[in-house]
């Protein structure tokens, strides 16, 4: 019965790993199109704060959320891998300060 519970926690850490390396990446196709990219983050920011607020719960994904929206909504800030660096905080540096 442990055994299920911890699979089940990795296949969640893998999932997560996964979706937020695609949401990071459509997040950045904005560049492909100069200017008029821009404009299709209108549209992604406040998918993206939803699905980071869907994947983390509690304070992680709340935060995240609006981090993620402020992050894809201002102009040029694209770059910034907000789904992969939550993902690191989540599994790595929180899960090291819990212990």
């Amino acid at each position: 019965m442990i055994e299920k519970v911890q699979v089940g926690k990795t296949d969640t850490k893998n999932r997560n790993l996964f979706l937020g390396i695609l949401f990071d990446a459509i997040g950045m196709l904005s560049f492909t199109v100069p200017f008029v990219g821009e404009f299709s983050d209108v549209v992604w920011a406040p998918i993206a704060g939803y699905l980071m607020t869907t994947m983390y719960k509690g304070t992680v994904g709340r935060v995240g959320g609006v981090f993620t929206f402020l992050e894809e909504i201002l102009p040029f800030s694209d770059v910034i891998p907000t789904f992969t660096l939550t993902w690191i905080y989540n599994y790595w540096i929180k899960n090291k300060n819990d212990s």
